[in-house]
């Protein structure tokens, strides 16, 4: 039976590559983002009833993920509209992935809104990816098209970076890759040695 781990980090700390380092050591990790990516994609699952609930989001049989996000701009309500659409299916990506991966000693599910969805309750243990804000705004407005007040519009979004550190049972420092690289290694082994954090 697998250790479920969740990982999580609000934007800008440095979680996508904590991921890379456990697919590293030979760990799956399942993406939230990745199965959000599929699920609007030519095909996907979440197309139809997305254009349905979100006019003009649809191009060329996907989800136009920029429109959609300027679609959710002007109008914040449609945040829960979405996730009661995007949600179920996204949890069902999840689960066959766990089946896939019910052998595997740990499974790491990268959600990065796992406890603002209330996601931590179906996990063996959670680990957050934190760094300092000074470190976190630069990161984050490095990024092409970011604007402070997209920044602060996806933080007010997000739980407070220090609630999650007070709720994990492990914090990952990525003010530098070694940090995070020696804290993962440490929660692995402590797993691998059945004396997770209570």
């Amino acid at each position: 039976m697998s250790f479920v781990l969740g990982l999580t980090g609000s934007i800008g700390m440095g979680k996508s590559t904590a991921a890379g380092m456990f697919r590293e050591l030979g760990h799956p990790v399942w993406d939230a983002d990745a199965a959000v990516h599929r699920l609007y994609a030519k095909g996907g699952a979440a197309v139809a009833k997305v254009a349905s609930a979100f006019p003009g989001v649809w191009k060329q049989g996907a989800i136009d993920r920029a429109a959609l996000k300027s679609a959710l701009a002007q109008d914040p309500s449609g945040f829960s509209r979405l996730e009661a659409i995007v949600h179920p299916l996204v949890a069902g990506d999840r689960d066959a992935f766990l089946r896939r991966y019910a052998d595997a000693p740990i499974v790491v599910l990268d959600i990065p809104l796992l406890y603002e969805n209330g996601t931590e309750s179906q996990m063996d243990g959670v680990a957050v990816v934190s760094a300092s804000l000074d470190i976190q705004r630069a990161r984050v407005l490095s990024r092409p098209g970011m604007t402070e007040a997209a920044f602060q519009l996806i933080l007010a979004r997000q739980m407070p970076d220090a609630e999650k550190r007070a709720r994990a049972d492990w914090v990952i420092p990525s003010e530098t890759l070694e940090d995070a690289r020696a804290a993962i290694m440490d929660i692995c082994r402590e797993i691998m040695a059945g004396r997770p954090h209570a």
